[in-house]
């Protein structure tokens, strides 16, 4: 479990390419090394992973075929950077909201509007989730837990505050670039509802 804070960024040092598996090397910040175990879940950009190996200050991931054909990770490079979350402990103060770790969809980076204060984004989502983005809803983007803007078509908007993109890789995001999106639980299970009552109604 996650709740969408993204607590630091880590670079990738190292890629190991095999048959339908990726192992990388992600180098953390100290102070997300604490009590870092092998079997400990790490989000990385939204993705859940496991550890599956460690120094002193680098973790290393497995990257199954199917995580990197649906998420960012598959086109990921040595030097990039990566969103890092630790996995949430019960009795953890939740600020964003509860997020899994698993991908949806990617999305598409439309239009960035800068000012000294604000940051808005355009994403467009592949159509058969756009249902599940509301206005004022939750989203995970890259892992940081966000709420929606405004919401038209296949789009929405999302408003980036100075502190999100100084602790976060969406400040150096372009024009083009994918991201990962977690739909919110919630929301999808109360559309998916609704759609199966209406559904079952216009049978009778």
């Amino acid at each position: 479990m996650f709740t969408g804070i993204v607590q630091g960024v880590g670079q990738i040092i190292d890629i190991v390419d095999k048959d339908k598996l990726r192992t990388y090397k992600v180098k953390l910040p100290n102070k997300l090394m604490y009590h870092l175990e092998i079997g400990a879940s790490v989000a990385n950009d939204g993705c859940c992973l496991t550890v599956t190996g460690f120094g002193q200050d680098w973790v290393s991931f497995d990257i199954m075929q199917e995580t990197l054909a649906l998420t960012t990770l598959g086109d990921k490079k040595i030097q990039d950077f990566v969103n890092i979350e630790r996995s949430a402990k019960y009795g953890d103060e939740v600020g964003g909201h509860i997020m899994s770790g698993h991908i949806s969809c990617t999305a598409t980076i439309v239009n960035i509007e800068k000012t000294a204060t604000n940051c808005q984004m355009t994403l467009q989502l592949p159509p058969q989730f756009s249902k599940y983005v509301l206005y004022k809803g939750f989203i995970g983007i890259d892992g940081a837990s966000l709420t929606v803007g405004e919401v038209s078509d296949n789009c929405f908007h999302i408003h980036l505050i100075p502190e999100t993109l100084a602790i976060t890789t969406l400040d150096a995001k372009k024009v083009g670039d994918k991201v990962n999106i977690e739909i919110d639980s919630q929301t999808q299970a109360i559309v998916d509802t609704v759609e199966r009552v209406l559904a079952t109604k216009n049978l009778h």
